[in-house]
């Protein structure tokens, strides 16, 4: 559990995991799996039975995310389902390169000698595989609500997530079949920047039809965040590099996550940044403009 805003691992959301898939799919597109060395026999699961057999020999054709999870796309119709967990991580090495480390549980063989190196050492995070055509039916996908990007969420799909709902702002939000993706981090950003405090009840911000003011403030803001954040590569405030090993940047963007005490940055707005507890995460706000 979370003791205080910015201490232990914070897992990666959205933008992070889309940072990883670009740097995936800029290096596995079109290579072969030539060898895949698994070396415990669990993550957070087990690894399906004959996972190495059905990876040897498959050409990766693509690599897609759906939330925050990365999929890559086989030459036979199938899907290999990678999620990062808390900590895990993706390394694309070269055929010299040094040896992994001890927390390095998957190692994928390229044909071109290049590795592609899971390493996880809380083992949160997990792999499955699945037929590509049976993804909608897919026990972890099929919950998703719409993606937090302009082509995928509008305010009305917004508005149906959240009516009817007394759960407080911030949950609802973080419930992965509102919006897919998001986590605190992001969370907070979003709620400060449309001005909606996170304890007002998801049902009061939806109205009882149509698209209020709110909600139309938290699309747009849900657009920006994310979208600003993806170009900054995603935020790096513990664990997370990219499959280079580089850092994220949007965490000196952060307006208000990790700010208590500080001053509110909006201007006209003399309130001072609080953090509250909510359903054990830390949740940061400006008492005076949200509302």
């Amino acid at each position: 559990m979370e003791s205080n805003g910015l201490s232990g691992s914070m897992p990666p959301e959205l933008p992070e995991v889309e940072t990883v898939r670009r740097g995936l799919e800029g290096r596995l597109k079109g290579r072969t799996i030539d060898h895949l060395e698994l070396r415990r026999p669990d993550l957070r699961f087990p690894f399906p039975a004959d996972f190495q057999a059905m990876l040897l020999g498959r050409t990766v054709e693509n690599i897609d995310r759906r939330a925050k999870y990365l999929l890559i796309r086989l030459d036979n119709g199938t899907t290999l389902m990678s999620h990062l967990g808390m900590t895990g991580r993706w390394t694309l090495k070269e055929e010299d390169s040094e040896i992994e480390g001890p927390h390095d549980w998957v190692v994928m063989h390229l044909d071109n000698g290049e590795r592609a190196v899971y390493s996880d050492h809380r083992r949160f995070g997990f792999m499955g595989i699945f037929h590509t055509a049976d993804q909608e039916q897919n026990r972890f996908l099929a919950p998703l609500g719409p993606e937090p990007t302009p082509d995928h969420l509008t305010p009305m799909d917004l508005a149906e997530g959240l009516r009817g709902r007394r759960t407080a702002m911030k949950a609802a939000l973080l419930d992965q079949r509102t919006v897919a993706g998001l986590g605190n981090i992001y969370v907070c950003e979003i709620l400060y920047r449309a001005g909606v405090s996170p304890r007002r009840s998801a049902t009061s911000v939806a109205g009882k039809s149509g698209v209020t003011k709110r909600v139309s403030r938290l699309t747009a803001a849900t657009h920006d965040v994310i979208t600003e954040a993806i170009d900054a590569g995603g935020s790096s405030i513990s664990d997370f590099v990219d499959v280079d090993g580089d850092l994220g940047y949007f965490s000196h963007s952060f307006q208000v996550y990790g700010r208590e005490g500080q001053p509110c940055v909006k201007q006209g707005c003399s309130g001072t940044i609080r953090r509250i507890a909510q359903s054990g995460r830390s949740t940061f706000y400006c008492p005076k403009c949200q509302h």
